[in-house]
């Protein structure tokens, strides 16, 4: 008889552990995506230095541009659309301009650009000369204007 009392107890004890936990799993809510569109969320900077792994940052900024366009930019709006216009390629941004003069002084400057774009991962740099060649090679640029 106590045998029976123990197996009876136990197996009580089981179930209400094992319901216990699959109800606690039931009440979970699934994990809800927080925007309809793909993050767009970056970190810009301007560093002294030929390696970007080793310059030293003297300027930086965030950007978040999906919803909406904020962060520490200067211009987001302007950021964001001038990034969307060539679809997150930081590459073309980059066009030499033909009618600036710039000295030979070997200064370099590294910009930078870490974080998401659309959804999908973005390290970015590229090494100028001095930040004649840099603010030449931009042209106008409203996403390294800070």
């Amino acid at each position: 008889m106590r045998h029976n009392r123990y197996a009876i107890f136990s197996t009580i004890a089981a179930s209400t552990l094992v319901l216990g936990g699959l109800a606690t799993t039931a009440q979970a809510a699934p994990a809800k995506a927080e925007s309809l569109y793909a993050p767009s969320a970056l970190v810009l900077t301007v560093a002294q230095g030929e390696d970007p792994l080793t310059a030293t940052v003297e300027r930086a900024v965030t950007l978040t541009c999906a919803p909406t366009a904020r962060g520490t930019h200067p211009a987001p709006e302007a950021a964001c659309s001038e990034l969307d216009s060539v679809g997150g390629q930081f590459t073309q941004l980059a066009q030499p301009s033909s009618d600036r003069m710039c000295t030979r002084q070997w200064n370099p400057v590294v910009i930078t650009a870490h974080g998401v774009w659309q959804g999908k991962r973005v390290a970015f740099s590229t090494t100028y000369g001095n930040a004649c060649e840099l603010a030449g090679s931009m042209n106008d640029s409203a996403v390294y204007a800070f």
